[in-house]
């Protein structure tokens, strides 16, 4: 099972995630997303892939998203997508991809659902 983690290292749940996986017997691929965004294609992939939405991808307890207005009612897919791509500190982290999908894994156990 191929398996990859959008990560943070400073984050306690991105690591905790990290070694659930690897509990799992899985090495997922680490992207270390500060380091190396994902493209707004890449994202918009990750949301057809589902269930994450582009809203569960938004880290809302970022400064920068209320000072972007992306926190407001009637914000759409496509803006809160494009914020992320040119702001990869949006990103809600973890967000872990299996052939089970996609998801924000917060909780950290939120990952135990996308492992065998």
């Amino acid at each position: 099972m191929t398996v990859t983690v959008y990560h943070n290292p400073s984050c306690g749940t991105a690591r905790s995630v990290l070694e659930l996986v690897r509990n799992a017997g899985i090495e997922p691929e680490v992207i270390q997303y500060l380091k190396t965004p994902p493209t707004l294609a890449e994202l918009e992939a990750l949301v057809r892939q589902g269930p994450a939405t582009a809203h569960d991808l938004l880290r809302t307890k970022e400064k920068l998203c209320a000072e972007l207005g992306l926190d407001q009612p009637g914000v759409t897919d496509a803006a809160i997508l494009q914020a992320i791509a040119a702001n990869p500190v949006l990103l809600n982290r973890p967000v872990v991809v299996s052939p089970k999908g996609v998801k924000a894994c917060r909780p950290a156990d939120t990952v135990l659902s996308l492992l065998p």
